[in-house]
């Protein structure tokens, strides 16, 4: 899955870009309230204000335009608060922020008919995130070792959110994932520096 800004061509009707726009917060929406992917696309369509024919010509089929509207909210509503400077914890917070906020939505993404899409979508965002951070840790790596311990990572830490949103308390607790993260960044950082001096003197 792309989490890249979708490049438009210079041709595309604004019209149709509107009616994209309003199929995927229709999707957000009707998710989240009925807490299900099993959602007819004639509903979604509905929501939208345009023809069921629109909904497979723009995105093919339902299952496609519900991932894509989980992309373009992490994409509209996570990516812009992660920053790209060096405050990890930040970093962390905002992304068990927005995963708390929205919970309602991606829980039955997780779990319903787009879960190996929505799993995959989750892992390229991982990677996205952690990959200058991996390189700067271990930086004498080579480029594929350094971009498959990134995905490697990734993936890891895409199960822990995932089963946070499935199975957490509700409500969810941003800091309580926030400070797991955080403990494992912290973990990682330390076995790649060695044993503190008075953890060597033991």
């Amino acid at each position: 899955m792309q989490l890249e800004p979708i490049q438009e061509s210079g041709t595309q009707d604004r019209r149709v870009r509107r009616s994209r726009t309003a199929l995927m917060a229709a999707a957000v929406r009707l998710v989240s309230e009925r807490g299900t992917t099993d959602i007819p696309v004639t509903d979604l369509a509905e929501a939208a204000d345009v023809s069921r024919r629109l909904v497979y010509l723009q995105f093919g089929d339902r299952d496609t335009l519900l991932t894509e509207a989980a992309i373009d909210l992490v994409r509209r509503e996570l990516l812009p608060r992660t920053g790209d400077g060096d405050d990890t914890s930040e970093g962390v917070a905002a992304l068990a922020r927005h995963f708390a906020a929205h919970r309602a939505f991606y829980r039955p993404m997780l779990t319903g008919s787009c879960a190996f899409a929505m799993t995959s979508t989750l892992n390229t965002l991982f990677g996205s995130l952690n990959r200058p951070s991996v390189r700067k840790l271990f930086g004498e790596l080579d480029r594929q070792t350094a971009d498959d311990l990134s995905e490697f990572i990734a993936g890891g830490a895409a199960t822990l959110v995932n089963n946070w949103v499935i199975d957490g308390t509700h409500p969810l607790d941003p800091g309580e994932l926030t400070n797991r993260l955080l403990r494992l960044a912290s973990t990682l950082t330390a076995g790649r520096h060695g044993p503190a001096a008075g953890d060597r003197a033991r």
